[in-house]
């Protein structure tokens, strides 16, 4: 076949499944589907439609920071073994908690739960990855400071089939389920920041204020917005202070750093969590912070934590 014959059933396929005959049926479940669940089809040509399936609930991802950085440094043989036995871990402690598995890229593990008792099966999950990091697994590994970061939303997700049929041993690699939805997007940008140092620089001004009667010095740190405001109109190159005592400025450099928790969830999760299990050690003992971290197309509250169960101490 020719390209241009190639492309032309390209976009005969797109016609059909664009045009309005083209039925979408989506099916709301409660449960975590599975690849084989007969009501989620790929497009079905003889009665133009296709199933798919809506769930509201917990979605989890997880993965190693730095994992490139390891990839460089390390023998295939000896990061074979790292990455193995970090998502086997993650996966073990995920189906300990009632978590379903639904997708594996590299060291990233995505876990979905069915709707009951999402949030409570979620954050255990999440307390248990974060002890096998940090109380097994970080001692195991060495030469590296051995991180993980995780990352929970909670909403509506839709759930289809895609890929294409094919016969024979590669038939895995040509076919998967999608998770269309916010929760699912939101929950991996959180795993990308979770447990992640960044560096940052501010230049603040640092302004001088000097009292003639004690013949003193005080010097505070001003954004630029900050020392603007506080400056009054002038027609002349003199600078005019609202501040009697301001004398001079100086501009200082500071270079700082931001960790965020290993643990990130967003305002739904924590809010899920404390209405239906109000007495859960985390949420009863206020071990959940609120976190100044950025996700691209979220706008909502992110909580934190660093949290452990006392089981792994002792290991």
């Amino acid at each position: 076949m020719d390209i241009l014959n190639f492309l032309n059933e390209i976009k005969d396929e797109v016609n059909l499944t664009v045009s309005s005959n083209f039925k979408i049926e989506v099916i709301e479940t409660e449960r975590v589907p599975s690849f084989d669940d007969s009501n989620i089809t790929y497009y079905n040509p003889l009665t133009k439609t296709k199933k798919c399936k809506r769930l509201e609930s917990c979605v989890l991802y997880v993965d190693m920071r730095d994992s490139t950085k390891i990839s460089a440094a390390k023998r295939p043989a000896t990061l074979a073994k790292i990455y193995s036995t970090f998502v086997s871990s993650m996966i073990q402690a995920s189906r300990y908690f009632n978590g379903h598995v639904r997708n594996i890229i590299g060291d990233r593990v995505m876990v979905v739960y069915d709707r009951e008792n999402c949030f409570l099966n979620a954050i255990n999950t999440a307390i248990l990855m974060n002890s096998i990091n940090q109380y097994i697994l970080k001692k195991k590994i060495k030469d590296f400071e051995f991180r993980c970061g995780i990352g929970i939303d909670y909403g509506n997700m839709l759930v289809t089939k895609a890929g294409t049929i094919r016969r024979g041993a590669e038939t895995e690699f040509y076919r998967s389920l999608v998770w269309l939805g916010k929760p699912a997007n939101i929950a991996s940008k959180l795993t990308d920041v979770a447990n992640k140092t960044v560096f940052k620089k501010s230049d603040p001004l640092r302004q001088g204020n000097y009292f003639p009667l004690t013949q003193k010095w005080s010097w505070v740190d001003k954004s630029y917005e900050e020392f603007i405001d506080d400056l009054s109109p002038t027609f002349s190159q003199n600078l005019v202070h609202k501040d009697e005592y301001f004398s001079t400025f100086i501009k200082s450099s500071n270079l700082y750093s931001e960790t965020p928790s290993p643990i990130l969830i967003t305002q739904a999760v924590y809010e899920g969590l404390k209405r239906e299990h109000p007495s859960e050690q985390s949420i009863f003992n206020n071990w959940w912070n609120m976190q100044s971290v950025n996700v691209p197309n979220y706008n909502g509250n992110v909580f934190g934590g660093d949290i452990i169960y006392k089981a792994a101490e002792i290991l």
